[in-house]
């Protein structure tokens, strides 16, 4: 029977769903036990695999020793980071600044009361100065506009700037028509962490934020990651990666991949001091930047590298799980295969240039288990390919990880102990299982295994943008060579192991891991063959499409034009002008 709709009348702002996630504790009890049980399932795991008596035959034995115990080193450690973050970062301090941050009485004064995107801002009774950088390399004009719209109607007082890699005349005369500030530089050197640094040689201000083309902020940006500036050791506050546009199995996958990260263990990592930038959604102490050397250049992964350089140098940094800008994840393999292939090398050269536990780097103990966390982190993406080679070990040669006299029953419960924990506690997260994430995790081997081997020999990273237009887009296939000879080679051997059972008349523990392998990669080309008919018979685009979660309105007022050290204000139609050295206006704008 239906439940009846009641007709009492609304008592507040909230309906019982947003109350629910107003009032909803970010650290259930909940979670903490399951974080603890999956914590002593992975030690018990432990155990069983490293006793010398369930050794097996050799080489299966240590592909399973090695691949496993790099996803319970990560496991202990990540579990350890989830069970620290339960304080948050917003202190007594952080509250009064946030109090304190518009002065009401001024706002009225100037007549800005319909106009909060032009309140000033004070940190400790000072007016300080905000520029939001909006770095594009060749995205849809459609998707650049709409970021950039939501980035003039941030409330606070603040610029806003496109800073054009991509040199579009049609973006520059998108930027003079919205009334947003647009610099563009004649060089391409440092990738987008140079184009941030050409903008800050050009404009000053006491803080700035990064959004990248893709990613829309909300108008409480600054209003909720200002205030946290009132530390002056505070160099920058990290928002959420959220995305949305989830509406097919990769960018599902890519999204949901990182949901326990950005909940959890960023988070926790507040409590070592640790957090590091994801390269959007933050916003950062010009001082501490300066203090630095500007913006990392030597890595296409300049947001960690950034990090590191600034925690090094001891400044704090902060991040907040709430979502104030929503993006778009890699919608196809081979946004996907690019946007892994970037930041797993970016990992990798911490790991091997930058060792973090090396006495010569001045981090906290803390800070180097972090790091080495992050510069170890897609290691544990290697591990299903060492694991894919197990059973056909076992079909073929009859060489088998663990001891016979090891039931299969005993394996599975030791095993379970582990993995199934690993679920449940991913499902709790995400409130359902993400087969996607499965997916993903499973076939993307080859892009890590790639990506260390760019790092160990040094090889330069090409810069590649989520939704980035051009030509006709390439064949999937051409990114998953790899995975579609081992597709092929487990189909095969999944017949023979078939053969063989049926022929003994007895279903083995390697036919059934192997078929399951074989179904998972057999998914992930099936979706390579979907994207490349859809890449044959293109639709509609939608890139100009508001993202979901956030829509510009219509009417959001223009902001008021930024004035030159001379006083001259720069007109509307002449902003575009603003494009650094060797341009018709070089010089530098001052808050």
């Amino acid at each position: 029977m239906a439940r009846p709709v009641h007709d009492y009348a609304r008592v507040d702002e909230y309906e019982p769903v947003s109350r629910r996630a107003e009032t909803a504790n970010p650290y259930p009890p909940v979670l903490i036990v399951i974080t603890l049980v999956a914590t002593l399932g992975i030690i018990r795991y432990a155990m069983f695999l490293l006793s010398p008596g369930n050794r097996g035959s050799l080489l299966p034995y240590l592909l399973v020793v090695v691949a496993e115990l790099i996803l319970i080193v990560h496991a202990l450690l990540s579990g350890w980071t989830i069970l620290t973050g339960t304080k948050g970062p917003r202190d007594f301090p952080y509250h009064e600044a946030k109090t304190g941050l518009f002065n009401r009485s001024l706002v009225k004064a100037a007549g800005l009361q319909d106009s909060p995107e032009q309140w000033p801002m004070s940190i400790d009774g000072r007016e300080v100065s905000v520029d939001v950088f909006i770095p594009v390399y060749g995205e849809d004009v459609g998707v650049i506009r709409r970021t950039a719209l939501a980035a003039l109607a941030i409330r606070g007082r603040h610029r806003t700037f496109v800073l054009d890699d991509g040199r579009s005349d049609e973006v520059r005369a998108m930027a003079a028509e919205i009334g947003c500030g647009y610099i563009r530089r004649l060089s391409g050197g440092g990738a987008k962490a140079g184009n941030i640094n050409h903008a800050l040689s050009i404009v000053q201000s006491d803080y700035f934020c990064v959004f990248d083309a893709d990613f829309v902020p909300r108008p409480e940006f600054l209003v909720e990651t200002v205030p946290f500036f009132v530390d002056k050791t505070v160099a920058f506050v990290q928002t959420p990666q959220a995305y949305g546009n989830l509406h097919n199995l990769i960018s599902r996958g890519a999204g949901y991949m990182q949901t326990v990260f950005y909940k959890f263990v960023q988070t926790g990592r507040n409590h070592f001091n640790a957090a590091f930038c994801v390269g959007t959604n933050v916003i950062y102490r010009r001082a501490a930047v300066d203090d630095v050397g500007g913006i990392y250049t030597d890595s296409k992964s300049e947001d960690v590298w950034t990090s590191l350089m600034l925690h090094e140098r001891g400044w704090r940094t902060i991040y907040i799980p709430q979502t104030l800008a929503v993006g778009d994840a890699p919608e196809t393999i081979e946004a996907y295969t690019k946007q892994q292939l970037r930041w797993a090398t970016g990992g990798f050269e911490i790991m091997f240039t930058h060792n973090p536990l090396s006495p010569r780097h001045k981090l906290s103990m803390d800070q180097r288990l972090m790091y080495l966390v992050t510069a170890t982190h897609y290691l544990t993406g290697l591990a299903p390919g060492l694991l894919l080679l197990v059973p056909p070990l076992e079909i073929y040669f009859d060489l088998r990880p663990v001891n016979l006299d090891i039931s299969i029953t005993t394996w599975v419960v030791y095993y379970a102990g582990f993995y199934l924990m690993q679920i449940l506690l991913a499902f709790y997260t995400l409130g359902s299982f993400r087969w996607e994430v499965l997916m993903l995790a499973a076939v993307s081997f080859p892009i890590y295994l790639a990506a260390l081997v760019n790092a160990f020999v040094g090889k330069e990273q090409k810069w590649h943008v989520t939704g980035g237009k051009g030509g006709r887009p390439e064949s999937p296939f051409s990114f998953i060579i790899p995975q579609v000879c081992v597709f092929a080679f487990l189909a095969l051997t999944s017949v023979v192991a078939v053969w063989r059972d049926v022929d003994n008349s007895q279903l083995t523990l390697a036919t059934g891991w192997n078929v399951t392998n074989t179904a998972i990669l057999g998914v992930f080309m099936l979706v390579a063959l979907r994207e490349s008919w859809r890449n044959r018979h293109p639709a509609a685009d939608r890139a100009a499409d508001p993202a979901p979660g956030w829509t510009v309105p219509q009417d959001t007022p223009l902001p008021v034009l930024p004035a030159l050290p001379d006083g001259t204000t720069v007109p509307a139609d002449s902003r575009d002008l603003l494009v650094g050295a060797g341009s018709t206006l070089s010089r530098k704008v001052d808050a």
